[in-house]
């Protein structure tokens, strides 16, 4: 759903911190895979967001041994990262160990790695660590982060894209809301909060309400030599309307709602280049700000090996209707990092969660049942969109109706809260939630910097 129970936000979608191209390290060695195969047909799947978990999770182990390749030991719930970010959630209330879940369904394992080199023709994966031999691949490693061009940019913004960027981001708005509050000089303190969120999806709607959140209730409370008209929140927008795969009175109303939390909304705005924490705008104007948060565009993830043939818009990877990459045997792409144009969705379906799992679903029903029955196209099964503002504030897209307000604010709730995996994580949240929208209080505003020695050279540091 365009918070979309996305891969993005539900839209977030598929694999939250899905495998990105890694250097070898001097100290790394790679080797051949130490897992005895046996007599079964090997499925490989890259990635363990919505699609490669959901996919893993239906296959028959009777016919098939499933591995998994993530570089994370856990399956996350991209949703719910900006909660993270705005220190509402901790990353261990939305994440779940892959070991742990792959121990209940058995004759799976998981695989630490970056994936480096997919080689159709000897079906080799080789990661960080190890050469993985397969009989049926299946990409399921989502996206990353869009800059449309821009250069170094991903090291000078901050993101929500995955659970480490989520973390790290919520860091550093700490870090400002501290040294704002020792701040003497007037003119300091008001760079230090300045906040830019640069994109009006579901993503940037949700983090720029959180923030509006903590300028109107946290601050007053918790930060009393801050003066909150002080703090400065901008969400812009290329387009002339937020959340723009929704309605427009979903539009109009996250619009309105952020205004009521004191953010500033500029749409038709297109940034073209930050550099020295200065935003240039398409129109030549420029503009000082400290925090600039990204969250405008996704794109699939770099997979060493996949002929360019098979790369389309977005960097996603061009699949038939099966899911199946054309022209290769036996290697099939699911969920955001797949491009499937058919009548409807001629450029793609949008890159939600639930086009990740009905994918899963769909190609596992297939691998299944291959040779005994005719595999079934995929159809996309749109349940709608939503995306929350803040307390009480929410909108939700169904097929023929719209909702927004407090029913829209539980819809959400229950949506995210049923989606994600684990009860222990479940109640957590859930209890999070209660305290937190009863109190405006939570023990998260915690400023916890990583250390970075000794370093991991195998990481790639």
């Amino acid at each position: 759903m365009a918070s979309t129970v996305t891969t993005s936000s539900l839209s977030l979608a598929s694999a939250p911190e899905a495998l990105t191209e890694a250097p070898h390290s001097s100290d790394t060695e790679t080797h051949a895979s130490n897992v005895p195969q046996g007599d079964k047909e090997r499925v490989l799947i890259i990635g363990g967001g919505f699609a490669g978990l959901n996919l893993a999770k239906r296959l028959d182990r009777k016919r098939y041994q499933v591995l998994m390749v993530d570089r994370n030991n856990f399956h996350s719930f991209p949703p719910l990262f900006y909660q993270i970010a705005s220190s509402g959630l901790a990353a261990s209330n939305i994440s779940f160990p892959l070991r742990r879940e792959f121990k209940k369904l058995g004759g799976t394992s998981y695989h630490m790695g970056h994936v480096k080199q997919i080689d159709t023709a000897s079906k080799t994966v080789t990661t960080s660590y190890e050469t993985i031999r397969y009989d049926k691949l299946v990409i399921a490693a989502g996206t990353t982060n869009n800059y449309f061009g821009m250069k170094d940019m991903d090291q000078k913004v901050f993101g929500i894209k995955t659970i480490g960027e989520a973390m790290y981001t919520r860091d550093e708005i700490l870090d400002r809301l501290e040294r704002g509050a020792i701040a003497r000089d007037p003119e300091l303190r008001r760079k230090l909060l300045s906040f830019i969120v640069v994109g009006g999806g579901p993503a940037g709607v949700e983090i720029a309400g959180a923030l509006g959140e903590m300028k109107r209730d946290i601050l007053p409370r918790e930060y009393p030599d801050l003066d909150p008209r002080e703090m400065r929140i901008v969400l812009v927008e290329g387009s002339g309307k937020l959340l723009g795969a929704m309605s427009e009175k979903a539009s109009r109303t996250a619009l309105r709602d952020l205004e009521k939390l004191l953010v500033e909304v500029r749409l038709n705005t297109v940034m073209s280049d930050y550099t020295d924490k200065v935003v240039t705008f398409a129109d030549g104007s420029k503009e000082y700000w400290e925090t600039l948060i990204w969250t405008a565009g996704v794109c699939g993830q770099p997979m060493p090996g996949i002929d360019k043939r098979h790369i389309g818009h977005g960097a996603r990877i061009i699949t038939d209707e099966y899911n199946r990459l054309i022209g290769e045997n036996d290697v099939y792409a699911i969920g955001d990092i797949a491009l499937m144009s058919v009548p409807g969705f001629e450029n793609g379906h949008p890159q939600v969660a639930q086009v990740a799992i009905q994918q899963a679903r769909n190609l596992a029903r297939n691998l299944n049942l291959e040779g005994k029955e005719t595999p079934l196209p995929f159809r996309y099964n749109n349940k709608g969109s939503m995306a929350t503002i803040g307390k009480y504030r929410a909108v939700v897209d169904l097929k023929n109706r719209s909702l927004s307000g407090w029913i829209a604010w539980m819809a959400w709730m229950f949506i995210h809260l049923i989606s994600i995996v684990g009860f222990r994580n479940k109640l957590n949240v859930l209890l999070n939630w209660i305290w937190n929208y009863l109190t405006y209080s939570t023990s998260l505003r915690l400023l916890l910097r990583p250390v970075k020695y000794p370093l991991r050279r195998h990481w790639g540091d």
